[in-house]
């Protein structure tokens, strides 16, 4: 309440202080206007002037008991007048018109009118002005108000960054608690993380029932920080947790808290808990917090840096002087390492939840969630597209099937098959087939031999990965590519595995330079990963003799700007140039390797190489038929899509409306045939009944697709 009185009081102060610098102004220019040209002279002086000759005309008006008298000089006359907006005090100006006020008795009048028509001075008389008020308020009064309002939208406008959108407002937080009946998210809504949302099933019992907690003593985690990569749930894990306590949730970004004004994040901050704290039970989850909660003193800015003061009223709010009960605060980071400890300390972030990738039956109970409302062919095995998505996160799986959908619905059919989800998988892994790109004979030839000897190599180095697809088709910016997978998911690298997979990614150079003796440019990005691996052993996994079993160079991001300002690295240039020696030794090894694999298997080498010239795109059983028989196996021709394989959207569209009729025709021939046979059905046959229910196909779910596919 005081602070709503507060507030309302400086609001106030503030338009006064506008109100009275616009009077000022506006009487300021009045008042100059009206001394060069008019000026108030008493009764006596004009009497004298009249006497003088000196007045030209004048007029005579009654007003509230007197004459008010306004006329206008023979020539300009000099008038000192004073005010009190110029410098010098004192002013002498030029003069032309006048005006005074004449009691209204007969000596005055007669006086008056005596020596005007002695110098034949024009006098004129008007009636008196009933409604004189009302015309100054239209004149004077109404542009001051137009001009405030038109002032007040613009402050208005211009205090749009603060809450609520108005000027001074800006220290008020933009969080708004979500109502806890519209968040419909449960805890079933996520799926793969079954220890994360034990961690958190605490958190909801506290806030729904905090006396079990508290009358043994314990303290429920005032704060609990989600850490993992980006896509993992993290959002989604917070707003289950909100959804089963049924509490208020204030949902803010850590760049919510920083504006162009100075002291805006800690004002927001404070805000933030305020309204918490009335309303609690309650969350607080601030999303990317490392946007305010990077480590202090690291950066350039010095120790009043306005970031700086937003974390340190997060400090404080969180475990402070004050306190925060009932409040638990939930927030969300993929660069816990930049984080400052003093944010990371229990009392604050008691409990560190790391929310990693999923393993294959995490990325099976994903994918069962997101195709609920997805009608799924009986040829889709959700247990085997998640074998075939190692690495991928609930956002990249959500994407998959969307993509699946989007590419049936495309296709008109009225269900999603094993065609579309291999499409879409593609497609999310390096994007849309580009299949009208230009692209020479010469070059062609280079990019089969160049994907083939990848293949060759990832079959005879079959230990750990086995070579999933392969193609020539351009996606993204690769003109061709092999899919090798990991056989299972793997938490750690054996030295064995790590030199296969280089090995692997050699294998085009060294089949361009044993076929067409020359090398291309399309190894760059194999190089790339091959190097980053061989770095990774020699400095992080120990993996050197000649280096040691140190660890010189970190896992994961570089360390912000600022972090290691002006400092070398930790080891000396010696080591530099050792760890770039093995850097390259390990991968000329892994070159040779790849060059021997390939000159020991030229046959196979030329017939998988021709196969993708012919064919373009070859999947796992195609490649082991020909490395093994050399024929391709039986194909059915009834997976192929023509209209995707259109050179212009004219003739694709052609295509699609082709196989609709064509559909649409086989429809209505089942319909006339099963009428055909109801027609010879008898109605009191209950056997007929059986029969015919029999034939009917039943509906499955998508996850009875899945356990049949499993059983089969």
């Amino acid at each position: 309440m005081n602070n709503r009185r507060n507030g309302l009081f400086r609001n106030s102060l503030f338009y006064i202080v506008i109100f009275l610098l616009v009077m000022g102004v506006i009487y300021f220019f009045q008042g100059s206007n009206s001394n060069s040209q008019s000026q108030e002279i008493q009764s006596s002086e004009f009497i004298q002037q009249l006497k003088d000759n000196k007045v030209k005309s004048f007029s005579v008006q009654p007003s509230g008991g007197v004459y008010k008298v306004t006329g206008v000089y023979r020539n300009a006359q000099k008038a000192k007048t004073q005010t009190g907006f110029t410098l010098g005090g004192n002013t002498s100006t030029k003069v032309t018109n006048f005006s005074t006020a004449v009691l209204e008795n007969n000596s005055s009048v007669t006086e008056v009118t005596r020596y005007a028509r002695a110098h034949n001075i024009k006098m004129n008389t008007k009636p008196e002005q009933s409604s004189g008020f009302w015309v100054n308020l239209l004149v004077y009064v109404l542009p001051l108000i137009a001009f405030i309002f038109f002032f007040y939208m613009m402050m208005g406008q211009a205090g749009q960054g603060g809450g609520n959108g108005k000027v001074m407002n800006f220290g008020k937080s933009k969080a708004k608690p979500t109502d806890s009946k519209e968040n419909k998210v449960r805890f079933s809504d996520v799926a793969g993380e079954e220890e994360e949302k034990q961690e958190l099933v605490e958190v909801v019992e506290f806030l729904k029932d905090p006396r079990k907690f508290v009358s043994l003593g314990a303290r429920i985690p005032s704060g609990v920080l989600l850490e993992g990569p980006p896509g993992t749930g993290k959002t989604l894990l917070a707003k289950a947790v909100a959804g089963e306590a049924g509490v208020p949730f204030y949902s803010i970004s850590g760049s919510d808290f920083v504006e162009m004004f100075v002291g805006v994040g800690a004002s927001r901050v404070r805000d933030l808990f305020d309204q918490a704290k009335k309303n609690a039970p309650s969350i607080i989850f601030i999303d990317e917090i490392d946007a305010v909660g990077r480590q202090r003193g690291a950066g350039m800015g010095g120790g009043h840096d306005e970031r700086e003061q937003t974390l340190n009223q997060l400090l404080v709010e969180m475990d402070g002087f004050t306190g925060n009960e009932g409040v638990i605060v939930m927030a969300a980071t993929n660069r816990s390492d930049v984080l400052d400890p003093a944010l990371l300390r229990p009392g604050r972030f008691d409990r560190k939840i790391l929310v990693g990738r999923p393993d294959v039956n995490g990325r099976e109970a994903i994918l069962k969630v997101h195709s609920r409302n997805k009608p799924l062919a009986n040829d889709v095995d959700l247990k085997e597209i998640a074998k075939q998505t190692p690495g991928f996160v609930g956002a990249d799986l959500e994407n998959l099937l969307n993509e699946g959908a989007l590419l049936a619905a495309r296709r008109n059919k009225t269900q999603i098959d094993a065609s579309d989800i291999d499409e879409a998988e593609d497609r999310v892994i390096a994007g849309p087939a580009k299949r009208n790109r230009v692209i020479s004979k010469t070059e062609r030839e280079t990019v089969a031999y160049h994907e083939a000897g990848h293949t060759i190599v990832g079959l005879v180095l079959n230990d750990a990965r086995v070579v999933h697809k392969v193609t020539i088709v351009p996606r993204g910016r690769a003109g061709g590519y092999a899919i090798m997978l990991p056989r299972e998911d793997q938490m750690l690298m054996s030295k064995k595995d790590a030199k296969e997979q280089m090995a692997g990614l050699m294998g085009g150079r060294a089949a361009e330079e044993l076929i067409f003796d020359s090398e291309s440019s399309g190894a760059s990005n194999d190089f790339e990963q091959a190097t980053q691996i061989a770095r990774a052993m020699v400095t992080q996994y120990g993996m050197s003799k000649k280096v040691g079993t140190v660890t010189l160079e970190s896992a994961g991001q570089q360390p912000f700007a600022g972090a290691a300002y002006g400092q070398s690295p930790a080891y000396s240039q010696a080591t530099a140039a050792a760890i770039d020696e093995e850097v390259r030794r390990l991968t000329n090894e892994a070159h040779e390797t790849a060059r021997k694999i390939i000159s020991e298997h030229r046959e196979q080498h030329k017939i998988i190489a021709e196969a993708l010239l012919k064919y373009e795109t070859l999947d796992e059983k195609q490649i082991l038929s020909l490395y093994n028989t050399g024929k391709m196996p039986d194909k059915n021709a009834e997976s192929e899509f023509p209209s995707e394989k259109a050179a212009t959207f004219e003739e694709s569209k052609r295509e699609l409306e082709r196989r609709e009729a064509q559909r649409h025709a086989e429809n209505q021939n089942k319909n006339e045939h099963h009428e055909d046979s109801d027609d010879q059905l008898k109605p009191d046959d209950t056997g007929a009944s059986d029969d015919t229910n029999s034939d009917q196909p039943k509906s499955e779910t998508p996850s009875d697709h899945s356990d049949d596919d499993d059983d089969i």
